[in-house]
């Protein structure tokens, strides 16, 4: 099943319950695949291109959380956390920070990096291979504390 049936599935599901905030997220979902699809040449999104568009909806709905609660206002960080939850059930499970620093070992290894000088090599590889399972944030502090030894 694709990720545009998949999307359409839970928002039935969730008019149904009457579930404002997963049925919000839910819509902003499925308007950022109407605008790629538009967007791109293609007629249909590779499954790397979902997984790009729900992390960086989800990405941007932690930042907006974030920003809320440093003034003040869990009023407004509270839904943005909902959304973001209900974003992620559509994303491949993720890796633990054990599993990330094993694969980003073997990166290094298999690229051959020497020091900080070949970050971006590893880095390029790591975020290829970790797609949609790890968090960039995450994946470029191990990659910094792995070159750094």
């Amino acid at each position: 099943m694709s990720l545009q049936s998949k999307v359409m599935e839970e928002m039935k599901t969730a008019m149904k319950a009457k579930d404002t905030v997963s049925l919000e997220a839910l819509r902003a979902v499925k308007s950022a695949l109407l605008l790629a699809q538009t967007e791109s040449s293609a007629k249909e999104l590779t499954e790397e291109d979902e997984l790009k568009m729900l992390q960086k909806l989800v990405k941007q709905r932690k930042d907006s959380a974030a920003i809320y609660t440093e003034q003040g206002r869990a009023d407004l960080a509270e839904p943005e956390l909902a959304q973001a939850a209900v974003i992620e059930k559509f994303l491949p499970e993720q890796l633990s920070e054990e599993d990330i620093a094993k694969v980003v070992e073997k990166v290094i290894a298999d690229t051959g990096a020497q020091g900080m000088k070949d970050m971006g090599k590893v880095m390029g590889t790591a975020t290829r291979v970790l797609a949609g399972k790890a968090d960039g944030k995450v994946v470029s502090a191990i990659v910094k504390q792995k070159l750094a030894q």
